[in-house]
């Protein structure tokens, strides 16, 4: 079973195909542990089989628990919740909203400099923050679900981490924004939102195909800035504490699928 998720305020949310469970560290000390099965998409089961839509479908049920999740325990958890984390995302769009407002420069420079202002200011914001701590707990038990190792020991980077999605995002953004560009629909909301989606689904297939082949040298390659950004800045050694709550987070999910976890 391949399991995925993320971090939470103050807790760990992981995933499988088809069921989902949180942990959360509660202001008395205490860890509220919620679960329940993924919303599936109407028509999953045919767009499954199509390059592009199954990607778009398997990103869009992975966000539709987050809903859940948030009424579940019943705080705000979400990550997107966190005042730090909100002012950086807010400043990343005004700067990406005025850049890519302005018609100076050519749409190359243009476009480079949107994905480095889209980026800058949230990964500072999450160097070494509690945050960051939680994702590498959620990273450290996955990965010693997958090998039966201790979660203590394992690596805080993971090769299936949302972050590996950030160069594949970046390429065919900037691909479809300069066709975008080309043909005089930047400005078309309807273009916007359908060149949106096929840049979403193209990079989701990229992201699946290096899931799938690790130790191919393309597949490093365009892994290694977001190995690079777990490194510097979206993961943190965490605490026994964190790693407690990831643990209870993997065997609630575990419990949901009718396993159990790999003793250590």
């Amino acid at each position: 079973m391949q399991l995925g998720g993320m971090a939470l305020r103050d807790g760990v949310l992981l995933q499988s195909e088809t069921n989902w469970a949180a942990a959360v560290r509660e202001g008395d000390g205490g860890v509220k542990v919620v679960s329940g099965a993924k919303m599936r998409l109407p028509g999953r089961e045919a767009m499954r089989h199509v390059p592009v839509l199954r990607g778009i479908v398997r990103l869009g049920e992975s966000m539709a628990v987050l809903p859940a999740v948030r009424r579940r325990t019943g705080g705000p958890v979400l990550p997107q919740e966190d005042p730090r984390l909100l002012a950086a995302t807010a400043a990343s769009a005004a700067a990406t909203v005025a850049l890519r407002s302005s018609r100076r420069g050519s749409p190359v420079l243009r476009e480079l400099a949107v994905a480095g202002m889209s980026l800058a200011p949230v990964l500072f914001a999450l160097r070494d923050s509690r945050l960051s701590r939680y994702h590498g707990a959620e990273h450290k038990s996955v990965a010693a679900y997958e090998s039966g190792g201790d979660a203590a020991e394992a690596h805080k980077e993971h090769a299936r981490c949302g972050s590996n999605l950030v160069l594949p995002m970046l390429v065919t953004g900037f691909a479809t924004n300069l066709v975008l560009h080309a043909a005089g629909k930047e400005r078309k909301p309807v273009a916007t939102f359908v060149a949106g989606l096929v840049s979403i689904g193209t990079a989701m297939e990229m992201f699946s195909w290096m899931s799938r082949h690790q130790d191919h040298p393309l597949a490093k390659t365009l892994g290694r800035p977001g190995i690079e950004m777990q490194r510097l800045f979206t993961t943190s050694e965490p605490t026994s504490d964190q790693l407690d709550v990831a643990d209870l987070a993997l065997q609630e999910l575990l419990r949901l699928e009718g396993e159990t976890a790999p003793a250590a």
